[in-house]
């Protein structure tokens, strides 16, 4: 029998991971201080408002905080702190307001440099003001989705344009580095604008409908119907198509999207970041699958008539189970053994008296949730550790159980203020956030080194699986009821199906 399985323990504890650099846009740059220190020249006249501890920004003013993310003609800021502050901006203004306020200080820095006109100043400037945009539309595409932020867009690319119109209005602006640079990143933003707008479709058909089992109690599944194991006999396999399936749907999640977990049940500073439907709409397809995948492998156990083919099977997914942790597919596994924790599969005693349960012992002892799930915290850093030093793709893949990740940048949200007592933004703890969710992101991007099997992704993505009312139908069916809840459960359930009919 399986042991009872709490997935997120109201003790848990988040787990800290260590920064080591921001994921890059595709062109090449030169390094930047790291985590926020203060370069030469500054960070714009509010930096006076910026309080750094060992040379790391720990807090400031917003609006030193936005003006430290405008490069001027000496200072150009640090990816990270691009990364961080767009990232955790929207927890206190939306991103077409620090557009608008981006374009304001675009403007007057420009109004001050031509004062004393200094066109290689101009120059300077306005390919820095291009390179922070580009990076900008790259790490957070879906900013600018709406008309306001486009407008906002424009308007700065307009602004960091305008000195060449006015220098040399026939030399041909469009052979403008600047301006090719701006043609570039619009078309690549247009690009993922466009790719993200097919998100929604490609979510709803992820998870199919539940499927009732039907009137006729003793019903079975045709013989026709296939069944997991008619599709796919080999764990190992099977393990590489489900991580196949995790890394194409992760790769949807971004990170404002993550921030958007922050603002759920809050709405800080009298504002929500971005909660859009649409916004969320990625977390919520993603842990979807996480519980269609739950309910695929009770229902491939619970739809088995005899106790043999029923043991075969759960020894089967416990054989798969192993293999993802074994590729660093943390959460198509904890799925797995969720769903054989199942009342339905769970129950099922006769059953579980035939399966070798060492393999599964391993795998609870490995999801065990005491101590905040230290024994997974442990395979994870092993994990990350080997996908550091990975000499092949192979050794590459982290996939972590994406309801604990969720728990950890939430907890702590919950346990740091936004603001210090003096009203300033507690910068410090975003830095804290946006460490976990860049870990998060450089595990999206790795490319599955596994061959794409059509046929078995078919069947995991499609295969009709039972209602929660089904399961314990087709499992009482399996092995009666042997106690008193048993029996009342079983017996209402007979006669809703009965009054149904």
């Amino acid at each position: 029998m399986p042991h009872s399985l709490l997935l997120l323990s109201q003790e848990a504890m988040p787990q800290t991971f260590v920064f080591s650099s921001i994921l890059a846009p595709s062109s090449s740059r030169q390094g930047q201080p790291s985590m926020g220190e203060c370069g030469s020249g500054g960070g714009g006249s509010g930096s006076g408002d910026l309080i750094f501890q060992d040379g790391r920004l720990i807090s400031g003013s917003l609006e030193a905080l936005m003006e430290h993310l405008v490069p001027t003609v000496d200072y150009y800021p640090d990816r990270t702190y691009i990364f961080t502050f767009l990232l955790s901006s929207r927890v206190f203004i939306h991103p077409h307001d620090l557009l608008a306020r981006v374009g304001q200080i675009c403007l007057e820095q420009r109004q001050q440099l031509e004062v004393d006109p200094d066109q290689a100043k101009l120059k300077s400037f306005s390919a820095k003001i291009a390179q922070l945009l580009e990076e900008w539309t790259e790490a957070f595409p879906y900013d600018f989705q709406g008309e306001k932020a486009m407008a906002e867009l424009r308007a700065i690319t307009h602004c960091v344009t305008q000195y060449e119109e006015v220098r040399a209005p026939s030399a041909g602006l469009e052979n403008s580095p600047v301006k090719k640079a701006i043609t570039q990143m619009m078309q690549n933003l247009f690009l993922s604008l466009a790719a993200r707008s097919q998100l929604q479709e490609l979510w709803e058909k992820l998870c199919p409908p539940a499927m009732d089992k039907g009137p006729v109690l003793k019903a079975k599944p045709p013989a026709s119907q296939k069944d997991i194991l008619s599709v796919c006999c080999d764990p190992l396999v099977l393990a590489q198509q489900l991580t196949h399936i995790e890394l194409e749907r992760v790769h949807s999640i971004h990170p404002e999207d993550l921030m958007q977990i922050l603002s759920h049940r809050d709405s800080l500073d009298n504002h929500r970041c971005r909660g859009d439907q649409t916004k969320t709409y990625s977390l919520e397809a993603y842990d979807n699958w996480f519980n269609c995948l739950s309910m695929l492998v009770a229902t491939e156990v619970c739809r088995m008539g005899k106790k043999k083919q029923r043991t075969r099977v759960v020894e089967f997914f416990i054989d798969v189970a192993r293999e993802c942790f074994n590729i660093g597919n943390f959460n198509s596994m904890m799925a797995i053994i969720s769903g054989m924790n199942l009342s339905p599969v769970a129950r099922l005693k006769k059953t579980w008296s035939k399966v070798k349960t060492a393999k599964f012992d391993v795998l609870e002892h490995h999801m065990d949730p005491s101590s905040n799930f230290c024994n997974y915290r442990t395979a994870l850093q092993g994990a990350t550790q080997r996908s550091q030093m990975a000499h092949s793709s192979r050794e590459k893949i982290v996939i972590p159980v994406f309801n604990l990740f969720v728990k950890d940048i939430y907890f702590l949200h919950k346990i740091h203020t936004n603001r210090l007592p003096d009203g300033q933004v507690n910068f410090k703890k975003f830095w804290e956030i946006s460490r976990q969710i860049h870990d998060f992101m450089m595990w999206t991007q790795v490319e599955c080194p596994f061959e794409k099997d059509k046929k078995i992704q078919s069947y995991l993505l499609t295969a009709p699986i039972y209602s929660e009312e089904a399961l314990f139908i087709a499992s009482f069916e399996s092995e009666g009821p042997e106690n008193h809840m048993e029996k009342d459960s079983w017996k209402t359930l007979r006669t809703t199906l009965l009054n149904r009919a």
